[in-house]
């Protein structure tokens, strides 16, 4: 078992008791968060993978990813398409692009869509008017395809929310990246903490599935991080994220340094023995494919970013890694699961575990 060490008594408890899905508590997830020891690293990854397929088996899904817009009114510190970075040669895509794009993911075999944008403020005029045709396009896709649509469009209007919520779509993602609100205000410059955890409460409610991610490297510290899985723990999150920062030219923390890959990875693990029953993403945007054995070997379930090429789309952390030379394809991922003794869910799976969650959390707010 993973949880046999003669070296670390501590950490063995620490595994055995995730493996017996007791939650642990803040000092021995602390304590997870300090491993460095390379044998150590390995029992907790195996435990994560033990948890993985305890409710997943061997079956990982797939998201295809539409940014269609890449403009935006905000000024994160973090971000290659804050609003006043000039040097960028930004994108706002039709809505036959729109589809086109999604069509040709879903034909490609994804198990959904992630319709994603800057905080475009040509969407947000008028009180979010601008959303009329996206909401539109949102029906035609679902209505021709059945395929899962999340929207990932930044802190949206209640009522524009609720009407995404009428077309079709099944999430909501708006990243809060760190859950300590003075870190929050220094990387999502004058944007509302509090507004944006309360919008995905009101898309809960509404009947979305979240996601919510963080962003590690950018200040954050391990009491951070355990405060970031106690604050997803009470959002309920469906599926939890977590990126490395990479510094961005043009952006205020250009000069950051990178943080090396193994935080993100044992992060990655740590949700997964926190949360073994979440979708818990690998991400092409950050290393593209060369990165996703490993973060598949951490406990991820998800290969999220998938891009098909010639479709004039950019990534998020790397806004060009692999997408035109076609790695961020199903075709190119598949090998890669294979090896890792994996397999791509069918779509039937990815929509019974939708159904799951939704009733999950219909039962709870009928108990509570």
């Amino acid at each position: 078992m993973a949880v046999n060490s003669a070296t670390n008594p501590k950490l063995d408890e620490i595994l055995i008791k995730a493996t017996k899905e007791i939650p642990l508590d803040q000092n021995e997830l602390l304590s997870l968060l300090r491993v460095s020891d390379e044998k150590e690293l390995t029992q907790v990854f195996e435990t994560a993978r033990l948890l993985r397929a305890r409710y997943f088996l061997n079956k990982v899904f797939s998201y295809g990813f539409v940014y269609f817009s890449t403009y935006c009114r905000n000024e994160c510190a973090f971000c290659l398409y804050r609003k006043s970075n000039k040097s960028l040669q930004r994108y706002r895509k039709t809505d036959l692009e729109i589809m086109k794009t999604a069509f040709s993911l879903i034909d490609s075999g994804v198990h959904l869509i992630d319709l994603t944008m800057g905080e475009d403020s040509y969407f947000f005029q008028n009180q979010g008017s601008g959303f009329a045709h996206m909401i539109r396009t949102v029906e035609m896709i679902k209505k021709s395809t059945s395929i899962p649509i999340m929207l990932s469009a930044g802190v949206l209007p209640e009522d524009v929310l609720s009407e995404f919520k009428e077309a079709g779509v099944d999430w909501y993602a708006t990243y809060q990246e760190t859950h300590n609100p003075k870190l929050y205000s220094r990387l999502r410059l004058g944007q509302s903490y509090d507004e944006r955890m309360n919008r995905k409460a009101d898309a809960q409610k509404m009947g979305f599935l979240l996601e919510e991610g963080l962003l590690t490297g950018v200040g954050d510290t391990d009491e951070d991080l355990v405060n970031s899985f106690e604050e997803m723990k009470k959002l309920g999150a469906d599926q939890l994220r977590v990126m490395s920062f990479i510094p961005q030219k043009d952006t205020p923390m250009q000069h950051f340094s990178a943080v090396p890959r193994a935080r993100e990875l044992l992060v990655i693990a740590i949700m997964r023995l926190v949360f073994p029953d979440r979708l818990i993403p690998a991400s092409l945007d950050v290393d593209g494919l060369n990165g996703l054995a490993e973060r598949l070997n951490a406990g991820a379930n998800v290969v999220t970013s998938i891009i098909p090429p010639e479709s004039g789309l950019a990534g998020v952390s790397n806004h060009s890694l692999d997408i035109e030379d076609g790695n961020r394809t199903i075709s190119k991922i598949t090998p890669i699961l294979e090896k890792s003794g994996l397999v791509m869910a069918s779509r039937q799976d990815y929509k019974d575990w939708i159904l799951m969650r939704q009733n999950k959390f219909s039962i709870s707010r009928k108990e509570a």
